[in-house]
């Protein structure tokens, strides 16, 4: 939140991770999820020369011409790149459950289908929908007074995947809810930037006098785990979110919080994006 890095951001100014996110949620807030649409969303802010943009991302992207190709061109990418699973569909899958809140079928359909856009592995797909379907349970089940099961959560979402999988992901919530979440670094793999996101929000407690001040100290707690360190934030950020509430997060944060959707349009900011989501609730 400060800015500068590697790419000298400006302080509060949002990288390709929310970047990503609001083309998703900008198809979401017309009413309908479109993977064609958020696709050619993905390409219009790529063609606007970004400047970070993951390895994986920048590999499909600057294959496809437009948003229905690019469909075939993500699953083509995991054919030929079949050890690749990068977290670049995961840091933006937050806003995907607000397409089908008390849907969970279609939440985990339309997760799977937007992540698959770049990051086809089954590693990027699985992660995805398990985040998506927890925080679509964080929103449609938590109570600000009452405790919150984040494993339970997550755990949840297992009865969507191939009973082949099950297993699998199971022992990697174990993992991440073991801990520590410093463990979890490298995470520019997808199953470890999920299991950091996961596991700095376990690990860090519920203060009993102010509960909701967890969004903060948790976030906090999976910037630190470093690494790619703004992917993590923005996974974690995403399901704390969706548990707290938007009134959880500090009042400076909200006033410096910016960015475009495209390399030199228009600035957004927080207002719009709350707008957004609350649109795309309907």
């Amino acid at each position: 939140m400060r800015g500068g890095g590697a790419f000298d951001w400006a302080p509060g100014e949002w990288t390709d991770d929310t970047a990503m996110a609001v083309a998703i949620l900008d198809c979401l807030a017309s009413g309908h999820c479109d993977t064609e649409e958020i696709g050619n969303n993905f390409l219009s802010w790529y063609a606007s020369s970004p400047p970070d943009v993951g390895i994986q991302t920048s590999a499909v992207l600057s294959s496809a011409h437009d948003g229905a190709q690019l469909i075939a061109v993500g699953m083509e990418f995991y054919k030929r790149n079949p050890s690749k699973a990068g977290n670049g569909a995961l840091m933006r899958t937050g806003p995907v459950a607000l397409s089908a809140l008390g849907d969970r079928e279609l939440v985990a359909s339309n997760a799977e289908a937007i992540a698959a856009l770049t990051h086809a592995h089954p590693d990027s797909t699985t992660a995805c929908v398990l985040w998506s379907l927890a925080i679509e349970a964080a929103i449609m089940t938590s109570e600000i007074g009452e405790p919150f099961d984040w494993e339970g959560a997550v755990k949840d979402g297992l009865s969507f995947l191939d009973v082949n999988l099950v297993s699998r992901w199971e022992e990697l919530i174990d993992e991440a809810v073991q801990g520590p979440s410093m463990l979890f670094n490298p995470n520019g793999y997808v199953v470890s930037a999920f299991q950091a996101a996961l596991s700095a929000i376990i690990e860090t407690p519920v203060p009993v006098d102010n509960p909701s001040d967890h969004f903060m100290n948790a976030l906090e707690a999976a910037i630190r785990i470093g690494d790619d360190c703004d992917t993590v934030a923005a996974i974690a950020g995403s399901l704390l979110g969706a548990r707290w509430g938007v009134n959880a997060i500090p009042k400076e944060w909200k006033e410096i919080i910016h960015g475009t959707r495209t390399v030199g349009s228009e600035i957004v900011k927080f207002a719009e994006l709350e707008a957004l989501a609350r649109e795309a609730i309907g």
